[in-house]
């Protein structure tokens, strides 16, 4: 089975139409196997966005047991079979988890993390990782250990971060779902620069518990990626669901995200948070795509308004600086506070650290309620809007041998992440927070617009963002120009 370009059919199905073809034995888990295999050897090498690959003889005799499953009757659920590669931050029993770092270059878990467990016990096969910057900082897919990852639509241009690898891959057709983490956007920001959907889920959605610490450490979340939006919300059906060792884990189960995503938006109420007034530089060309877009909410019945909040913006950079000082100094100070390790983090990991270090207590709880009164402010802002609007990046794909853009517009961009302001005010928010796509710029590079539900109405905004996706059908109509080469 190949199409015109010889590219096998099954890698091009969407994630839910090859499982449906496995769980109706229309096809063996092993030649799915061998057609993902076939086409990452093809493929990854343009994007580097898979690495620690397993052994392709393991991988196929995993996928001959399930087949033998299949066999006795035995179906695991909607991922029996499927290749995925775990996001390089997520704990794999068996299989090395480096972060990026060359601190963890050999490190190989004991065990999986919550949502690798429930991955695998939804019949998945782990092939290996998705490529991913040290540690997770930083919204450019680099690390000193596999280099970085390029865009699937220019492979000179980054694929963002820190979920690049997986959304490069998902773009490439190399996995047929892919999960990833957001702290700064880090599946919203990949996601618009490679034209896929990728979702932050509310804080407590998909537990988390291979952080020291349970309480304190809520501004990044685990959550799905998908080249629809029907894929998405079934990988979520398997993230998702309360679990006593993550103690503000949500207890509602994850089987409603398998639940049908149509629903009638006659009436829906949009806010435009755009540009914030002018606060926040973008790219010429970004705010205008966005707002093109706004013809596709339209024809569902969507009614668009501008709008902002009664806070100032420059209050929340001042809030996040602060907490993720604080997070990444508990998290890298012992590291930092030996010499010879400290030599091999980056330096933006060092910044962070020090500028932690020399926090004190109140100016932490400071910046929490901040936080706090930001998510009043936006709740607010629900109570005349259903859902709020803005851009996922403000600068498209750059060259990804530049660490980051140091200015937008000539405005320059006082610290290394600076340029990805426009996900703060999702991520401080705690609320679940899509990225869709809505097009490109006359370089041919994507980008994508930021959907913000209210409190814990994660379903809600996949059901948006699904209908979006029928009304503009973003990558159905726009593959991979890498795919096509030399054909």
């Amino acid at each position: 089975m190949t199409s015109n370009n010889n590219i096998s059919e099954l890698v091009l199905l969407q994630a839910h139409e090859l499982a449906e073809r496995i769980g109706l034995r229309q096809v063996s888990c092993r030649e799915v196997m061998q057609a993902y295999l076939a086409h990452i050897e093809r493929f990854n090498p343009r994007v580097n966005a898979l690495i620690s690959l397993q052994p392709p003889e393991d991988l196929l005799a995993q996928a001959d047991v399930r087949d033998a499953e299949l066999a006795r009757g035995q179906y695991r659920g909607w991922m029996h079979g499927l290749p995925h590669a775990v996001k390089d931050l997520s704990l794999t029993k068996g299989i090395r988890t480096t972060l990026g770092s060359p601190l963890f270059k050999d490190f190989v878990p004991e065990h999986d993390g919550i949502m690798v467990a429930r991955i695998k016990a939804a019949g998945a096969i782990i092939i290996g990782k998705s490529n991913t910057p040290e540690f997770g900082l930083g919204s450019q897919s680099y690390n000193p250990l596999f280099g970085a990852t390029g865009c699937a639509f220019d492979p000179s241009k980054t694929a963002g971060g820190s979920s690049g690898g997986a959304a490069a891959a998902l773009a490439m057709h190399l996995v047929p779902v892919a999960d990833g983490s957001d702290m700064m956007g880090s599946l919203r920001n990949p996601a618009a620069f490679n034209n896929v959907f990728g979702f932050r889920p509310s804080q407590g959605r998909v537990p988390f518990d291979d952080s020291a610490d349970l309480f304190i450490d809520q501004l990044g979340y685990e959550g799905p990626m998908g080249r629809s939006v029907r894929d998405a919300a079934l990988l979520l059906s398997v993230q998702a669901g309360g679990d006593a060792r993550a103690p503000l884990s949500i207890a509602e189960p994850g089987s409603v995200f398998a639940a049908p995503l149509e629903r009638d938006f006659k009436g829906t109420r949009l806010g435009w948070l755009g540009d914030f007034n002018g606060y926040l530089p973008m790219e010429q060309g970004i705010t205008a795509l966005c707002e093109k877009a706004f013809a596709d909410f339209e024809s569902l019945g969507c009614q668009i308004e501008a709008v902002q909040p009664q806070f100032a913006p420059q209050h929340l950079w001042s809030s996040w600086l602060t907490l993720r000082h604080w997070m990444v100094a508990g998290s890298l100070g012992p590291a930092y506070a030996d010499p010879q390790k400290r030599a091999q983090l980056k330096p933006e990991a060092c910044w962070e650290v020090e500028n932690g270090l020399k926090l004190s207590a109140s100016e932490v709880f400071k910046a929490s309620v901040v936080r706090s009164n930001w998510y009043r402010a936006i709740s607010r802002l629900f109570e005349d809007f259903d859902y709020l609007l803005l851009p996922s990046a403000q600068v498209f794909p750059f060259d990804k041998t530049q660490p980051w853009p140091t200015s937008i517009e000539g405005v320059t961009m006082d610290t290394y992440h600076r340029w990805m302001e426009v996900v703060i005010p999702g991520t401080l928010s705690g609320c679940p927070v899509a990225n869709v796509q809505v097009g490109f710029n006359a370089n041919g590079l994507p980008m994508g617009l930021q959907i913000i539900g209210k409190h814990q109405a994660d379903f809600a905004v996949l059901q948006l963002a699904h209908a979006y996706e029928q009304a503009s059908r973003w990558f159905q109509r726009c593959p991979s120009p890498l795919l096509s080469e030399g054909f």
